[in-house]
């Protein structure tokens, strides 16, 4: 049997896929973990005139390819953990994570070393509310700006001057070769990360068996308990990309801790909660966190947050 993955098309995606057709080899040999990597245009995609949150959410990166596994035309999906909406269409399920890369992110610019550095009014670009947030809380004195686009579409723009500084994954960077393009990297305390950035996540049918024990041999299970954590948080706090929501689950000595944090869009309004336990308790550990944050913050916040965005 082939196994026909599929992914998005950009370069990082493709990235993606690649390395989880070379682990499939190397865990089952050329016959057993043979594959094919399907392409897929996503909704996401093609709209790239304004913000994902304006659009219908970050699901518009998921869904084509995910009707791809519900029609049978492909075993297995690929994705960028963090794009993964917090609930799967049913028969869906994330089977299996790869070991996390490196959750900080990366600030690149021509005319600063660093965040700290860029003069007063210098424009930032990101669609990330994530990073505006963050951006605004550190440097309220930046104009912060969408920047949409693939890795390389996006440092093509830098490159021309519509922006003097981004921000990207470094996770993304290193598959593509291209960690030299940071200029300065995050304290992720500081400036926390997406929840599951730096994972690639795997999606199959619930009832393939036949895929699923394949898959499973390629699993990391402290990343996987880690991702539970993150998006038993999000899905507390009904989190998408319409909200500026932060966080991030390691094991450490054998204990799961989790850090979160929820925004305002202008960053001067922040809620954190840190949570801990067994890696066995990851999906009870991220909401005890999220229950943390929605007991001090109050729906109203949460509501308010989701009607700016």
């Amino acid at each position: 049997m082939t196994l026909r993955i599929a992914t998005r098309g950009s370069p990082l995606a493709l990235a993606q896929a690649r390395e989880v057709a070379a682990r499939l080899a190397a865990a089952h040999g050329p016959r057993d973990g043979a594959s094919e990597i399907l392409v897929l245009k996503t909704t996401g995609d093609r709209i790239l005139d304004r913000p994902l949150s304006e659009a219908g959410g970050k699901g518009l990166f998921t869904k084509e390819i995910e009707e791809a596994l519900i029609d049978g035309r492909a075993d297995i999906a690929v994705h960028s953990a963090k794009d993964v909406p917090t609930w799967l269409p049913d028969g869906l399920v994330l089977s299996a994570v790869l070991e996390r890369e490196d959750v900080r992110d990366a600030f690149v610019s021509r005319i600063a070393g660093c965040l700290e550095e860029l003069p007063a009014g210098a424009m930032v670009g990101t669609a990330s509310l994530r990073r505006q947030a963050l951006v605004r809380r550190l440097r309220p004195d930046l104009k912060v700006v969408s920047l949409r686009g693939n890795v390389q579409t996006r440092l093509s723009k830098l490159e021309a001057g519509e922006v003097q500084a981004t921000l990207l994954a470094l996770a993304g960077l290193k598959r593509l070769g291209a960690a030299h393009a940071a200029t300065a990297l995050f304290d992720p305390e500081a400036f926390p990360p997406a929840l599951g950035q730096g994972a690639i996540a795997i999606e199959t049918r619930a009832d393939d068996a036949a895929t699923n024990r394949l898959v499973a041999a390629i699993d990391h299970p402290p990343t996987a308990a880690a991702l539970a954590c993150e998006r038993a948080f999000l899905a507390v706090l009904d989190g998408s990309c319409r909200t500026p929501i932060a966080g991030h689950a390691r094991i450490r000595d054998g204990v799961l801790a989790f850090r979160g944090l929820v925004l305002s869009p202008d960053g001067q309004t922040a809620f954190e909660a840190e949570a801990c336990g067994a890696p066995s308790e990851a999906e009870a550990i991220g909401r005890r966190a999220g229950e943390d944050i929605i007991g001090r913050a109050g729906e109203e916040f949460l509501e308010a947050l989701r009607a700016a965005t």
